[in-house]
């Protein structure tokens, strides 16, 4: 904290003119400038100390993540935030280790802090509430409280994607979605299946045959695609909502097998904005993650509760952005 006689030596003033100033003494008869100067002077001798605090020691992070690494080659979502909570590390100048989610205890022993990816089960939870360290959660919901999350808004982002494809004129929406699956096994339903059934029933066209759930790869779009498509040809949907680009991916195949169009006869609309998804044919609608933001922020939030010492956890949630490109056709002026 800055001392009343280093703000009267900045601002040009006596001690006492500082003093009273700063208690806000209404009896003083100063100028409006100058008192200007001790604010301005006290605010930056205080934004000094503040900086040099900030000088501590490098940290060391540990990540757990709740997928291999072939896993994250099949949906490239997590293994953007892994690189990009690496990326903000080294940019921090801090040691970034990757740990193993079956033996991870005793090098965690070791890291001022973890940083966890994807859908945890109960026992690792327990483990790492054991460790009384810092840990920042990304993409794991959780009624947690004791570590900080960081999430997508899948409320928000399913409101969008169908808000725009009603107001294209679409009613008959399908949706391909899974499970996720924590690192014990156990599966939990998709976040999304359910915002997409609270939407569609809203609306009064919540039908039971276009929701198909299993898991998230490319070929669980093309299977899940392809049992919707032979169980609805009768009552064909219009568009379909994938949980992920990955599953986009897969129905395209399927829609394609079948003989339909993607972006003409079927529309498709996923999820993530994975760095394929602009090069697809058509290139796909989707839901833009900032999976960067997500990454960096898990770090910023992991350093700060560290360096405060806060003990009340945090859980944010990150926006998503539809990115329109050519999969969606508009029915709006079609009988």
């Amino acid at each position: 904290m800055a001392t009343i006689k280093q703000i009267a030596e900045l601002a040009g003033v006596s001690v006492t003119t500082v003093s009273r100033i700063l208690n806000f003494d209404d009896t003083l008869n100063v100028q409006n400038q100058t008192k200007k100067r001790v604010f301005e002077a006290a605010e930056s001798l205080e934004y000094q100390v503040k900086e040099k605090k900030k000088k501590r020691k490098k940290l060391k992070i540990g990540v757990l993540s709740a997928y291999t690494a072939e896993e994250e080659l099949e949906d490239t979502y997590y293994l953007a935030i892994r690189l990009a909570i690496e990326s903000k590390a080294k940019e921090e100048e801090f040691k970034c280790q990757q740990l193993e989610i079956d033996n991870f205890m005793e090098a965690a022993l070791k890291v001022d802090g973890l940083i966890c990816i994807g859908t945890l089960g109960t026992a690792v939870l327990d483990k790492l509430r054991g460790l009384q360290k810092p840990v920042v959660c990304v993409d794991m919901w959780d009624d947690e409280d004791q570590f900080d999350s960081i999430l997508v808004d899948s409320r928000d982002g399913t409101k969008k994607v169908l808000k725009y494809l009603f107001e294209e004129g679409h009613t008959k929406i399908a949706f391909l979605g899974g499970y996720d699956i924590d690192s014990e096994g156990v599966l939990h339903e998709d976040r999304r299946a359910q915002r997409y059934r609270e939407y569609m029933n809203r609306y009064g066209i919540f039908k039971e045959k276009y929701i198909r759930l299993g898991g998230y790869t490319l070929k669980d779009g093309y299977q899940l695609g392809k049992q919707l498509l032979e169980e609805t040809k009768d009552d064909l949907p219009t568009a379909i909502f994938t949980a992920n680009d990955a599953l986009a991916v897969g129905c395209y195949r399927a829609i394609q097998e079948a003989g339909y169009t993607v972006g003409h006869e079927i529309s498709v609309v996923g999820f993530n904005d994975i760095s394929i998804a602009k090069y697809l044919v058509p290139p796909l609608t989707t839901l833009h993650i900032y999976m960067d933001f997500m990454g960096a922020e898990a770090v910023s939030l992991l350093m700060e509760r560290i360096y405060t010492g806060r003990k009340i956890c945090k859980r944010v949630y990150i926006p998503a952005k539809l990115t329109l490109r050519s999969s969606v056709a508009s029915l709006k002026n079609k009988e």
